[in-house]
Formats: C-alpha cells, structure tokens, sequence
C-alpha cells in the first residue's frame, strides 16, 4: 500500500524538461572574431595570389557562422579588399604595405571565403575572388588631370618597359634581368607626354656581360637560388625625353611549406620548347590590371565543394535581406525622444575608402 501511494505521489510531481541553450548571438562584422577570420582570409589570399599586387581588407561586408558541432564551425565571409602598393612578390609584411589612394586608380577587390573552426583553429575550406579597377568617371569626378591606368599590351607600355629593362641591364655589374610580367602602367598627355610602369623580374644565370654575347641562353636562376625584384620606370617622351629607372631585387626567399615555387606569383619555369620571353601573363594582356582571380577548393575537405560555398552564400543573403526587413517593421515601433538606434551587425566599418 505504501509502495502505491509513493507511486501515485511521484506521478504527481511536475515534470522539468531541459530548457535549450539560447543559440548564441550573431556576429557582427566588426567584432573581434570576425576580424581576426577576415585577417587570416586576406593574408591566405595573398599568399595564394600569383600576380600582380598585395591586397588589404577594406571591409567585412557579411560573415555567416553555422554550427557543427562542439567547437566546430564553419563561418562565410564576404571581403571587399583594396589594392596596396606591394608587388606581391615584395617580402614586405603586410600592415606595412600602403593602400593605393583613389586618385591612383584604385582596384578593388571581392571575395568569397568559407573557413573552418575547430578548437579555435581557423582554416580556409574554398574562397572565390575578383578584382577590378574603379571606373575611369569616378576619378575624373576626384581628380581630372590624374592620368588613368593604361593597357598593359599598349605600345608605349611595352616600349617603356623594354627601354627601362635594357637601360638597367647595360648599366648593371650583376645578373642579367628578365622581365616576368607588367603591373600597372599610366600613360599622361598633359602638360607633358609621360608613361610611368610597374613590372616584376627575376635574376638570370648570366651575367649582364655575359647577355651581350647570347641573351637567349639567359634563364632565370633555379628554384632553390631564386631571386626576383620590381622596378619602376618614367619615360618623359615629350617637352624633353628623359628616362628613370629604380629596379629592387629582394633576394632569396624560401616559399611556405604549402605553396610551391612554381607557383609563385608572376613566376612561370619554362619547359622545353617553351616560350616565356614576353613574360606577361595571358590574362593580363590587353586588361589594365590583374585580376585577383584566385578560386580554392580544398579536395580533403567534406564541406568545400564550390556549388556549396555558392549555395551557402546565396542562402545568406537572403538571410540578411529578411533580418533587414525585420528591423524595418521593428523601426516602426513609437521609440522614446532621443533614442538612438544600434548601428546593424553588417555590412562593417570603411577603413580607406569606397569605391
């Protein structure tokens, strides 16, 4: 009987059920882990770009964070990048890279990225970028006399380039240069005719000596003594024609474990039968600059196919536009005098300009 009893008693009592976890808030553009997985975005980019220019963060336009499980996350991330002024072959660290100003014809930079954290580790499971330069009416409105970026296959570009490289190698004691390919270039009519370039080169195995005899035996130095530089060149074609050339080798330097030399920026070794005299990219031809097309696909990742990071990127935007007109309708709510709402989670603060 009292077994029965203690039984309808415990029947009785309220039953608790385990409340969830309130899912944690999400992130902002601007807050400290979104920037630090942009950060290691952008410097993976960098690493992984084969020409042109280093590119700087310049906002974090969306981030996205899916759980997977206990200290596993995978987060998207939607980069707008700016182009700085380090060759990006150049060993100069980033932060100490400038951003080219907007009178410079800026070029811009958009990337997808998806990462993986676990356990607090970050890592790139695929990214997608483009790049293209401001338009030319946008710095005509800035600066109306600030010469445009030119052609890199135009005449002038390849004549100043061709003069400046023979100028530097009949004057240098050192190896014999070899150009890999054309940066940026500006042509200027008024008030006089000037053509300023940018281009990449990499030392041969002769001496500038030893060209005058064969040139065509001149060969970039091996992967292991490899040694490649910039240079800047003005020629003044009119009132008075002058040139200016400033060439910078930056020595060796052992590549990361996980991006081979032959695959490093700007940098083609040739093979038998091949070609690579002109050293200008294919894509660069006839375009103004590089284009940052750098797309990554990790094939050891489960979660890395390119129609996902796609998929997933679609899926959060539409996200983001219903969350917008959510706090639409919410605005409509009578506020106090003098309330002042919170700045939204994305996109994040501007930390040069936009373009």
């Amino acid at each position: 009987m009292k077994a029965l009893v203690a039984l309808i008693l415990l029947v009785q009592l309220p039953i608790h059920k385990a409340v969830p976890a309130a899912p944690p808030a999400p992130l902002g553009c601007d807050d400290p882990e979104s920037e630090a997985a942009a950060e290691f975005s952008v410097n993976y980019i960098n690493g992984h770009s084969h020409h042109g220019y280093k590119f700087a963060l310049n906002r974090i336009e969306d981030i996205r964070v899916v759980p997977q499980g206990p200290n596993n996350d995978i987060i998207f991330l939607e980069l707008d990048l700016l182009e700085t002024t380090c060759p990006i072959l150049s060993p100069t660290p980033l932060e100490n890279c400038t951003v080219r100003s907007f009178a410079e014809h800026a070029v811009e930079g958009d990337c997808d990225v998806k990462l993986q954290k676990v356990d607090g580790i970050l890592s790139v499971l695929a990214s997608k970028c483009h790049s293209h330069a401001d338009s030319g009416e946008d710095i005509r409105k800035v600066c109306p006399d600030c010469p445009l970026l030119a052609r890199m296959n135009d005449t002038e570009v390849l004549e100043t380039v061709s003069a400046a490289l023979n100028d530097y190698n009949s004057k240098t004691t050192d190896s014999y240069l070899r150009l890999l390919e054309i940066g940026r270039a500006k042509i200027q009519y008024h008030p006089g005719h000037v053509v300023v370039t940018e281009f990449a080169v990499g030392a041969t195995n002769c001496s500038a000596q030893e060209a005058k005899a064969n040139v065509g035996a001149c060969q970039l130095l091996p992967e292991d003594q490899s040694n490649f530089g910039f240079c800047t060149a003005v020629m003044v074609k009119a009132p008075s024609p002058d040139l200016q050339v400033d060439c910078q080798l930056y020595g060796h330097q052992v590549p990361a474990p996980d991006i081979p030399l032959l695959s490093w920026p700007g940098v083609t070794y040739a093979h038998p039968g091949q070609d690579t005299s002109a050293g200008l990219a294919p894509s660069a031809v006839g375009v103004t600059n590089h284009n940052l097309g750098l797309f990554h696909n990790n094939p050891v990742a489960s979660e890395s196919s390119s129609s996902e990071i796609l998929r997933s990127m679609l899926s959060a935007k539409s996200v983001a536009k219903r969350a917008v007109a959510e706090a639409a309708q919410h605005d409509k709510v009578p506020r106090p005098v003098g309330f002042v709402p919170p700045p939204p989670p994305c996109p994040g603060r501007i930390r040069y300009f936009d373009i």
